[in-house]
């Protein structure tokens, strides 16, 4: 099967089976977002969302946040990986929202990059979930499945490479539901050492099944 057919049985199967995918981080408000997301590198939703209802009711606000101190802020983030960094990143990211940015988490990926704590990963999933713009994050899930499935060169090498060949091969209008997609089935079907694809529905255009039941 060539990557265009590829694509195209992608889109077609989870814009009909999972047409309203999104985030599995809990947030009311683009801020809540910015601080759940940050907390998620290398941590799991399911941890993130655990602590962030205590320290959203804590610090509601960027200024709230911003006026803080180090040990105020870090028991409520304490069971996060890399705790101490996050907590100066939490801190140092509300500081320049209210200074830089009236308080409003940005809408451009490069002023979000500006922020402590906020790589292009993030910076894409908050311009993606938030402002629905056409931005694809790469996590550990996107760019194991979308190589696996055969949407990207199994020899690309870095996040990067496998977000240029995603955005410009699916439709900008689907772009911000297929980072969900492939997220969530790298989560619990296509999984890091065992794929379960026994399980899998859409083994009819993955590569890596072909190619392991041929």
């Amino acid at each position: 099967m060539q990557r265009k057919e590829r694509y195209k049985a992608f889109i077609e199967y989870f814009s009909e089976n999972q047409p309203q995918a999104e985030t599995e981080l809990h947030y009311e408000t683009p801020f809540q977002l910015l601080i759940a997301v940050i907390l998620s590198a290398q941590c799991t939703d399911k941890r993130v969302n655990i602590v962030t209802p205590a320290l959203f009711e804590a610090f509601p606000s960027p200024e709230h946040l911003a006026s803080s101190h180090f040990d105020e802020v870090l028991p409520y983030i304490k069971s996060i990986s890399f705790m101490n960094n996050k907590t100066k990143h939490l801190i140092g990211m509300a500081k320049l929202l209210v200074e830089n940015f009236d308080s409003q988490v940005p809408e451009n990926v490069d002023d979000l990059q500006t922020l402590p704590g906020v790589g292009r990963k993030t910076a894409n999933v908050i311009a993606s979930v938030i402002y629905n713009q056409p931005a694809m994050a790469v996590d550990t899930h996107v760019f194991r499945v979308s190589k696996r499935l055969g949407l990207v060169n199994m020899n690309a090498k870095t996040p990067l490479e496998v977000e240029k060949v995603l955005i410009k091969n699916i439709p900008s209008e689907y772009v911000h539901l297929a980072h969900h997609w492939l997220i969530l089935h790298g989560r619990y079907v296509c999984v890091a050492r065992r794929p379960k694809c026994e399980e899998c529905k859409i083994t009819h255009f993955c590569r890596y099944f072909e190619k392991t039941n041929s």
